[in-house]
Order: C-alpha cells, then sequence, then structure tokens
C-alpha cells in the first residue's frame, strides 16, 4: 500500500469512536434478558431502553449541531466522548431501572454529539479527492461494531454479567477519546460558525437539495431495516436455517457490509456522491428480488444461494450511508457540516424506527414477502436522490 493511501491515525481514532457509539447502541439487544432479570423488570419494559436511547439521539442531535456550531469541533467530540465513557463506566452502580434509564439517556445524548461531530471532522478535514473514502472508513467503525463489538460485548456479558458489557462500552469510549485526543489535527479545532447568527447556522438546512437527502434517507434506510431486523425469520423459511448457521451467515453479511462501505467511498470519489447512492440502491433491490422469487422454491441451498445474496444485499444495504452522506454535505456545504450530519443521523432513526414497524406489519401477514416489500420501500428513496443534484450553474 502507498502511503498515500494509508489512513492517517486521526481517522483511525474517529472510526474508533463510531465503533464505540455502535456497539452502545446495538448492545443492549444481547444482554436484555439479563437487564430484566437482575433488575426485576419486565423484558418489555427493559426493552425500552433501546426505544428511549433511539427517540433521545434522534431528537437531540440536531439540536446539538446548532448549539455547539461556535465551538471547536474537536473540543466537543472530546468532552461528548467523555460524557460517553462516564456513562457506560457508571452502569454497575446503577441499583434501579430508573437509574439505568437516566444512564442510557445521558449516553444517548453524548452519542448525538460524537457520531456527527466524526462525520464533519472527517469530511471537513479531508482532501476534496478523498472525501468519500474519509466519510467511508468512519462508516466502517459502525459495520465493525455489529461484526465484532455487538457479539464480543455480548459474550462479555453472559460471561462476567450485564453490568460488564456497558464497561466494555465504556473503554472503547475511553480508548477512543485517548486516541483522538493524541491524534486530531489542530485543525479540527475550529468554530466555523463563531461568528454566524442562529439563522445563518439553520439556512443551510433549509436548501432543497437538503430536503431531497433528507426524504431519500428515511425509505433507503426504512428497506434496510425491515429486513434486517426480521432476517432470522426469511431465512428460516427461504432455507430452514439453524442457529448456527444463521450465526455464520451473519458474518458473512457483515463482511459484505465492510467491503460496500469500503467500495461507496471509492464510487463517491469517481463517479460522484448521487451516481454512487443510485448504484448501491439498484443493487439493493435486485438483491431483494432475487430473494423474493426464490421463496416459492424453498427450501433453496444456504452456501450457493442464500449466502452470496446476503453478502451482496448487505454490501449494497451499507454502501447507501456514505453515499447519502456525501449527497447532504454537496447540499448542505463544508460551514454546515456538523449539523448536516447531525440531522442525516436523525433521519437515519426515523427511518430506522419506520422499518422495523413495516417489517413487522409485513412478517405478520407473510414472511415470504418481506424481501419484496424493503425493496419497495427503498425505491422511493431512489426517486427522491435526483432531487439531491446540484442546479447548474451552482
Amino acid at each position: 500500500m502507498r502511503t498515500s493511501d494509508r489512513p492517517p491515525p486521526w481517522l483511525l481514532a474517529l472510526a474508533a469512536a463510531a465503533f464505540a457509539v455502535q456497539t452502545d447502541d446495538f448492545i443492549i439487544i444481547g444482554v436484555l434478558p439479563s437487564i430484566a432479570s437482575g433488575l426485576h423488570v419486565p423484558e418489555a419494559a427493559a426493552g425500552q431502553l433501546v426505544t428511549v436511547y433511539s427517540l433521545v439521539y434522534a431528537l437531540t442531535a440536531p439540536l446539538w449541531a446548532v448549539l455547539f456550531a461556535r465551538l471547536p469541533r474537536r473540543r466537543v467530540l472530546l468532552w461528548a466522548l467523555a460524557v460517553f465513557t462516564a456513562a457506560n463506566a457508571a452502569v454497575p452502580l446503577a441499583d434501579s431501572y430508573p437509574a439505568l434509564m437516566a444512564l442510557r439517556t445521558a449516553a444517548a445524548l453524548a452519542a448525538a454529539v460524537v457520531l456527527p461531530s466524526a462525520l464533519a471532522i472527517a469530511s471537513t478535514q479531508a482532501p476534496p479527492e478523498r472525501r468519500g473514502r474519509h466519510l467511508a472508513l468512519v462508516m466502517t467503525g459502525l459495520t465493525g461494531a455489529v461484526l465484532a463489538g455487538v457479539p464480543l460485548g455480548t459474550w462479555i456479558g453472559a460471561l462476567l454479567g450485564w453490568q460488564a458489557t456497558f464497561v466494555f462500552c465504556g473503554l472503547l469510549g475511553a480508548l477512543s477519546l485517548l486516541l483522538s485526543a493524541r491524534t486530531l489535527p489542530a485543525a479540527a479545532d475550529t468554530a466555523d460558525g463563531e461568528r454566524r447568527t442562529l439563522a445563518a447556522l439553520v439556512r443551510p438546512l433549509l436548501d432543497r437539495r437538503v430536503a431531497a437527502v433528507l426524504a431519500a434517507t428515511v425509505p433507503a434506510v426504512a428497506g434496510n431495516l425491515a429486513f434486517q431486523t426480521y432476517i432470522a425469520v426469511v431465512l428460516s423459511g427461504l432455507a430452514g436455517v439453524t442457529p448456527a448457521v444463521l450465526a455464520a451467515l451473519l458474518v458473512c453479511s457483515g463482511a459484505g457490509g465492510l467491503l460496500g462501505t469500503q467500495a461507496a467511498g471509492r464510487l463517491v470519489d469517481r463517479i460522484g456522491a448521487l451516481r454512487a447512492f443510485l448504484t448501491a440502491g439498484a443493487v439493493f433491490c435486485a438483491a431483494m428480488a432475487a430473494m423474493a422469487l426464490l421463496w416459492p422454491l424453498a427450501p433453496v441451498p444456504v452456501w450457493a444461494v442464500v449466502a452470496p445474496l446476503l453478502v451482496v444485499w448487505s454490501a449494497a444495504a451499507w454502501a447507501m450511508p456514505p453515499s447519502l452522506q456525501a449527497l447532504m454535505l454537496d447540499g448542505a456545504g463544508a460551514e454546515a457540516a456538523a449539523q448536516a450530519m447531525a440531522v442525516h443521523s436523525s433521519s437515519v432513526h426515523v427511518g430506522a424506527a419506520l422499518g422495523g414497524a413495516v417489517g413487522g406489519a409485513v412478517v405478520a401477514a407473510s414472511p415470504g414477502l418481506l424481501p419484496a416489500a424493503a425493496a419497495l420501500a427503498v425505491a422511493p428513496g431512489l426517486l427522491l436522490g435526483p432531487l439531491a443534484r446540484r442546479a447548474p450553474g451552482r
């Protein structure tokens, strides 16, 4: 690998921060029964910890971005990582459900600052010709969390108790805090909004292209999460997979996600954000259509048919976010990067919530309809994406 192709240390630190917050977001699913048992609450109540985390993140990310726009991005990121680390490290002290809910809320408030800030720093510090790859590398932290962070945290919880799972997330936060403090360049410690009014900070987000990206993001995420949330149900009906085989297939799909994220970064830099998004979305719909057409032939071969389709689906699904982020930055501009990434993160959470609801309704009717429903959900995003194209002469 040429020296110029090696990611700078500060970019790896930002990917580590993304890895930490994404692991923390998903990790509770793996230890939810243990939490319910340990705190003597129903599992439905323990599940609300996930709902509250997502709602707090979605509602506060744009607010933080505007409030902190006049502060240096590097400093904001470091303080948010410190709060995130403390909120997770303190979980062993929480001896009641309300106390744990308060700590999860604090962690969500911090995460709503960390990820948008990391993406904003990555995009503004990147050379123009490498912006897509910089964003993709930060997004690799999210994919890696699903592939490695969540399983490892779940295993730690099974071995040492559910509180240890959150301590693990706190250690990840502390590591990313240390790496970021040591490696982030001084140029990241700027405050682009220092002399700008509140109206000026918000104005870039009212751009037609920004609205188009947000409108495209919600169905794109919803379609993916509708399938991903109920993937075990679909694969059971399609190929009769056992839990052990499902675990292996999820590893394959995680590897596909890593490849797709990196491919998206290169596509953005070579053919542009819009064409990269449309390409990824078209491949996603094709993979879902193939799975829908295979349903009447069930059971189908797992490793010859299902595994390759899952790799293609996952690669396409994870290629869409970096493309949409780059498209968002094209519309909002570099000066509003933090606000743009925060608002985009909120739209992702809205899409995720919608996808879970849609997926549940479709599965209740017939699991075999879910792949087709996922493709149909993503389709409006592909139709809305071109509205984000820069107008001639701008």
